[in-house]
């Protein structure tokens, strides 16, 4: 029998075209989720769009207040510990929380996916390890705790105090943190307790003898007025309650990262429905092309508008222009993740605040360099233009501009080439281009998906530097190319 709820609704034309986005965090479990939650939409004969891995907790969380996504799949700990801050609250304060927000919470799923942290058996017994409390006894062990778990109020902090551990642990991507793990790298990881890894790499589970862990049960939040503008779906969503145990779900997540079938796959078949059709690689790679394309072009093109004159100015006008070039570096200095995700709440997420991201980080080279092309023209040149009563504005172009045009371009051909790298981190914030199968070749350990990403990437960087070179050949004057020549 189908696991589809059997629902029905009647729907407006208008309602029945009107796109509906449903999101996933940047792992597996809530991947495959979300292409369930995709699927029973689809089964009505929805239009349904799945914005895969959209980083953490808190992206999701923003999207879903803002409209840009209708549904996620989260964990009631999660809610009530880190986003909504009431610890201990139940399902009824939880669901009036999010009442107040506009938005709404199915009941639980079926399983419950708690934080905890692991250790590989044989070296949990060797040390006489079993519970989180033994960890105060072995300070020297090297902790490696996910990136989102370190900073969470549910997470590392509060534990740490709980159980007054001495340990300092650095952060690293959950999904890598197995390998680590299993090379001994590191000795404790945090886990998620329906790993498909746990089995897999023979791993104890440290019994939380404080309780200090929430309860995790998974549900799907949504927007409110989907009930009105997608009952059906909603009516499914809410079918889902008590379908999956924490052994199905474990066993869904080890297909896809033990097995490597598809998340769409995966989901299908535990729906009973046919899996939507696979694009082929060559296709994939097109798409994301055309959107690493966009990412690029546009920020780079933005920039120019901005940097061009920004490094006229500078040049012009010294004392001002040192406040333009510190400002740009300081820019430069900021870590890229961090500046696409403070563009969230200005753009959303999606393509513009990954745009955004970009623009700022091409800043100092263009605006750097047309400063140092400037002000290293030799004096005498710019006197004698300015003694046979060239107006500033026709010396700027007819003489400053070409003689400084080749450092120009390195400027611009730097940003363009760093942006092409940089736009790969887009993927985390649901603005696609290649970031996306690196990101999904990392969680599944997937070379060939990592370099269907990395490859292409590499190539249009050489294509745009190529291109640069190009450009500058064709917009040298013949003179300065003869005088470079010579």
């Amino acid at each position: 029998m189908s696991a589809i709820a059997a629902t029905a609704a009647t729907q407006s034309p208008a309602e029945a075209q009107r796109p509906l986005v449903i999101g996933s965090k940047n792992f597996t479990e809530a991947v495959i989720l979300g292409e369930i939650g995709a699927g029973l939409a689809r089964h009505q004969g929805l239009a349904v769009e799945h914005r895969r891995q959209l980083g953490g907790t808190r992206i999701l969380w923003r999207a879903l207040e803002n409209g840009q996504i209708d549904v996620y799949a989260e964990y009631t700990g999660t809610l009530a510990e880190e986003l909504l801050r009431l610890p201990g609250a139940d399902l009824d304060a939880l669901r009036k929380a999010l009442a107040r927000r506009g938005l709404a919470m199915t009941q639980p799923i079926g399983f419950d996916n708690t934080y905890a942290l692991g250790m590989r058996a044989q070296r949990a017994q060797a040390l006489g390890i079993a519970t989180i409390s033994d960890l105060r006894a072995h300070p020297a062990l090297k902790p490696g705790l996910s990136n989102e778990f370190m900073q969470r109020a549910d997470g590392w902090p509060g534990l740490r105090d709980a159980y007054r551990l001495p340990q300092k642990p650095d952060g690293l991507d959950h999904d890598l943190a197995y390998r680590a793990l299993a090379n001994g790298a590191i000795d404790v990881t945090d886990l998620y307790s329906t790993d498909a890894e746990i089995p897999y790499y023979k791993l104890v589970v440290l019994d939380d003898d404080r309780h200090y862990f929430a309860s995790y049960a998974a549900v799907y939040l949504y927007r409110a007025d989907l009930a009105q503008r997608a009952p059906g779906w909603v009516s499914a969503l809410e079918g889902m309650a008590g379908r999956i145990d924490a052994a199905t779900m474990q066993r869904l997540n080890a297909q896809v990262k033990l097995e490597h079938a598809k998340e769409a796959d995966v989901a299908a078949a535990w729906l009973g429905v046919a899996a939507p059709e696979a694009r082929g690689r060559a296709a994939r790679i097109w798409q994301r092309t055309r959107e690493h394309l966009v990412l690029v072009g546009i920020s780079l093109g933005l920039a120019l508008l901005v940097a061009l004159p920004l490094g006229v100015f500078a040049a012009r006008r010294p004392r001002l222009g040192q406040g333009v070039l510190s400002l740009t570096g300081v820019l430069q200095t900021l870590p890229s993740l961090a500046v696409f995700v403070f563009m969230i709440p200005l753009f959303g997420i999606g393509a513009k605040p990954a745009i955004a991201a970009l623009f700022l980080y091409s800043l100092l080279p263009i605006v750097r360099n047309t400063h140092a092309g400037l002000t290293g023209i030799p004096r005498e040149l710019r006197e004698t233009a300015a003694a046979i009563g060239l107006p500033p504005r026709t010396r700027l172009w007819r003489i400053e501009l070409p003689l400084a045009l080749r450092t120009i371009l390195a400027g611009i051909k730097i940003a363009a080439v760093i942006n092409v790298g940089t736009a790969t981190l887009g993927a985390l914030i649901g603005a696609g281009g290649y970031g996306q199968p690196i990101l999904a070749g990392i969680r599944l350990d997937d070379i060939g998906l990592i370099l269907e990403g990395a490859v292409p990437a590499a190539l249009l960087a050489l294509l745009v530097q190529g291109g640069f070179e190009l450009v500058e050949r064709a917009l040298t004057p013949r003179g300065l190319r003869i005088a470079a020549r010579a």
